[in-house]
């Protein structure tokens, strides 16, 4: 005899997206307005080091913080001081070090970690917040473009291992996202323009009118004006979350429509030693994605030229030598691998509509690059 008992059961999941600027000035109380009220909370703060350098003052700002809003929450330990950018989730160690701290300082489920910094550092702290306890509520606060418009807008929490990007990871809401736009006045060229990646890639998958104004505003964005770089995050970070809203946020299934440019960026920068960031790397991607819709006939010369020289205003490069030879090709399996399913990837069948597939034709992958290569060489793609 068999007997099947069947449960079901659905969790409503709910967080706010903050912007605004100096966030841990005592006089803005957004951060302690957003911890549960009637009870008295620890926070662990864990910090980019590239974030700490970069503001020498912020330990002792949140400590001040801290202190003038004692009646809300503590900081129980030092801020726990983290390598940035991909070497944080290459090493178990970093993680690791968060959990214990959580163990030594009795950092529980009505507690918070608080991560301040850019997207990798993110993902790995949420990672060590998502399996401690079960789940510590997280509050984010991004630094970077890239993690303050998509990935820290996101439900995703991970750590590298086996050579494979994101192959530990969990997919856990955060508490609440603060986006501190101050943050961004002391970001280098590279991490400004990194993030503008993902804008253009949910613009060209999704809303035709976000790309025709990304592309009018893409000299300004370049000469890093802050007025049309508020707004290019705000409308990027909606449009991740009108997404993340849908019918998968968890990922069930094989598509990943967020993920156009995404299969070929990936292995870049493993490929790269990470030399490639994951900004410039969706770029790359994203020109190589497109220039094969074009070749599949699905997107026009002209389109494929709009979207190469936007590329190219803002400063990007859309080629590197690790594009070469078959180790790309062997993203793609990896990539199919990471989805669990089927290969899916996500093509332009026009600017603002995307489209996926469930097979690549190496050959005009490899025809593909060969044409990329020579737009990367060309200063006026327009006239040429």
């Amino acid at each position: 005899m068999n007997t099947i008992i069947e449960q079901s059961f659905s969790v409503p999941f709910k967080y706010q997206v903050c912007f605004s600027e100096d966030i841990f000035s005592i006089g803005n109380k957004l951060f302690v307005d957003l911890l549960a009220k009637g009870r008295h909370a620890k926070v662990l703060f864990v910090v980019d080091n590239g974030v700490a350098e970069a503001h020498p003052q912020l330990v002792a700002q949140l400590k001040a913080y801290a202190n003038a809003h004692s009646e809300s929450f503590s900081i129980p330990c030092e801020p726990i001081i983290v390598i940035g950018g991909e070497a944080s989730k290459n090493d178990e160690a970093i993680y690791k070090k968060i959990v214990e701290a959580t163990h030594l300082y009795g950092i529980d489920r009505h507690s918070y970690i608080a991560v301040i910094g850019g997207g990798a550092v993110i993902d790995m702290a949420g990672f060590a917040a998502a399996i401690s306890h079960r789940g510590i509520r997280l509050i984010r606060i991004p630094t970077t473009v890239l993690s303050q418009n998509d990935s820290a807008v996101g439900v995703k929490n991970s750590a590298n291992l086996f050579g494979k990007k994101n192959y530990l990871g969990t997919f856990t809401p955060p508490y609440a996202v603060l986006n501190d736009f101050n943050f961004l006045k002391t970001l280098d060229d590279r991490d400004w323009r990194s993030g503008i990646s993902e804008a253009i890639k949910v613009a060209l998958i999704k809303d035709l009118s976000f790309f025709t104004w990304i592309e009018d505003h893409s000299s300004a964005l370049a000469k890093r004006e802050m007025k049309p770089m508020q707004e290019l995050i705000i409308r990027c970070a909606q449009m991740h979350l009108d997404h993340i809203s849908g019918k998968d946020p968890f990922e069930f299934g094989s598509s990943r429509p967020l993920d156009f440019g995404h299969w070929a960026a990936h292995k870049l920068e493993h490929l790269s030693d990470f030399r490639i960031r994951h900004g410039e790397a969706v770029a790359i991607g994203i020109a190589l994605d497109s220039t094969y819709s074009y070749l599949k006939g699905w997107i026009t010369e002209a389109d494929l030229l709009r979207i190469i020289t936007v590329f190219k205003t803002l400063g990007f490069e859309l080629f590197a030598p690790e594009l070469g030879g078959e180790n790309l090709i062997k993203g793609l399996q990896e990539f199919q691998e990471h989805l669990g399913g089927q290969l899916t990837i996500m093509l332009l069948k026009a600017l603002g509509k995307g489209e996926e597939v469930h097979e690549m034709d190496h050959e005009l992958i490899h025809q593909s690059i060969e044409l990329l290569k020579s737009f990367n060489q060309k200063e006026d793609l327009v006239n040429s």
